[in-house]
């Protein structure tokens, strides 16, 4: 049982109950598309996927996304990267149940922003963030870190990681997004475009 609860975050809609620093509560808090505003901090934004198939769900995203208990779902998993520097873990899911008239761009979107496509669709409603921290056990906070020590950057395993997810429903279907900020994400800054 202790195994299990290590497994799950403990979600909230108050960032201040997650006591993440300020700077990095600045970054989970910030309306609008998290892509927009990656952005507006790099030269050059990227989306890398790592991998897009069916899985099973998490045991903290099965009652958020409508499921009885956990079973399989499509798991689309990314990096997001300012200057090909990796700063947040992206983490989706959606029902099985979900048909291509729910989500139609979502099997095709290689390595497209799945935010872009959300907040460009006047169908999609989308619901209230909430936040966490991730224990080192926690699964998200494990494939973050094995996707930066792939790029040679490691965590301290007592570093805790901060999260954010928002529930996204279009017609009948729903899609969870996660998004783990890992620490490079602290260095960025404004770009400065210089216009005539």
């Amino acid at each position: 049982m202790r195994e299990r609860s290590l497994r799950r975050a403990n979600w909230t809609r108050h960032v201040l109950a997650t006591n993440a620093p300020a700077p990095l509560a600045r970054w989970l808090t910030s309306g609008g598309s998290l892509t927009a505003r990656l952005k507006a901090h790099s030269h050059a934004f990227r989306v890398q996927v790592l991998h897009q198939n069916p899985a099973l769900c998490l045991a903290d995203e099965t009652q958020a996304i409508g499921l009885h208990r956990s079973g399989r779902v499509w798991e689309r998993e990314v990096l997001l990267r300012c200057d090909n520097t990796p700063v947040v873990f992206g983490h989706t899911v959606v029902p099985m149940s979900a048909d291509a008239s729910d989500w139609p761009l979502f099997s095709a979107l290689g390595e497209r922003s799945l935010g872009t496509t959300l907040f460009g669709d006047p169908l999609v409603r989308r619901y209230e963030l909430e936040y966490a921290r991730l224990r080192a056990s926690h699964p998200l906070a494990r494939r973050a870190r094995a996707a930066l020590a792939a790029e040679g950057l490691a965590v301290p395993e007592e570093q805790l990681l901060f999260a954010r997810r928002c529930l996204y429903r279009r017609r009948q279907g729903t899609l969870l997004v996660t998004e783990v900020f890992l620490p490079p994400v602290l260095a960025l800054l404004p770009t400065i475009t210089h216009t005539r």
